[in-house]
């Protein structure tokens, strides 16, 4: 996620750049199929939501959104819910709208085409990222056309306030929920406890003194 890329220090001309929150992260080993339901609606790959095995092409997915998000301030497949967005996923369903790509070269896009593929085994590895033209251009106009693609601020910040309001009104729904399920306990305790001590302690309690003497 873009919120987990940090920068060690902001005051200084080129920074170093630190990736954070590795809590769910899992080294594969050879022979072991690995399967895992974790992770951003938004960001998984499509072999994560049909719970196939995982490879580090399922991360080289994740780096085609992250790219597509720098680059537009938009998130390739996110729906109006979560289950919208996992469909999108699935579907390997976006596409490069006008108004947030214009100034986007095509050898960004490209770039991105070659992660974002459906099949695992097609998408380009790190290695291959980092030879691609977009990343390493090979003659004058390639570096031209890689100076064209930026990352879009105005829209990214727009996306980034979007998402902390989500994230705010997830946790206030989360509480409420947890204050309503709390009532809705309180009351079944109160329907399940004896009618007659709610009405007359002292004989509740006159009654239980009988009950252990007899």
């Amino acid at each position: 996620q873009p919120e987990n890329i940090m920068l060690q220090d902001k005051d200084v001309p080129k920074p170093w750049i630190k990736i954070i929150d590795f809590g769910l992260a899992q080294q594969l080993q050879d022979g072991i199929a690995y399967r895992s339901l974790s992770g951003t609606p938004q960001y998984i790959a499509p072999e994560v939501i049909n719970y196939e095995p995982l490879s580090p092409a399922t991360d080289m997915w994740s780096i085609g959104v992250i790219t597509y998000i720098l680059l537009s301030g938009l998130s390739p497949f996110q729906g109006e819910t979560d289950a919208e967005t996992l469909s999108n996923v699935v579907a390997g369903a976006y596409e490069f709208e006008e108004r947030c790509f214009s100034q986007t070269s095509e050898l960004a896009k490209d770039f991105i085409r070659q992660l974002l593929l459906k099949e695992p085994q097609r998408r380009m590895s790190a290695a291959e990222c980092l030879v691609h033209p977009w990343v390493k251009p090979l003659s004058r106009k390639q570096a031209l056309s890689r100076s064209r693609s930026s990352i879009n601020m105005r829209n990214f910040r727009k996306f980034n306030a979007r998402r902390k309001w989500k994230l705010s009104y997830n946790t206030v729904s989360a509480c409420n929920r947890l204050c309503r399920l709390g009532r809705e306990d309180e009351e079944l305790r109160r329907c399940e406890s004896d009618p007659e001590e709610e009405r007359s302690p002292q004989t509740a309690l006159l009654r239980r003194r009988r009950s252990s003497c007899s």
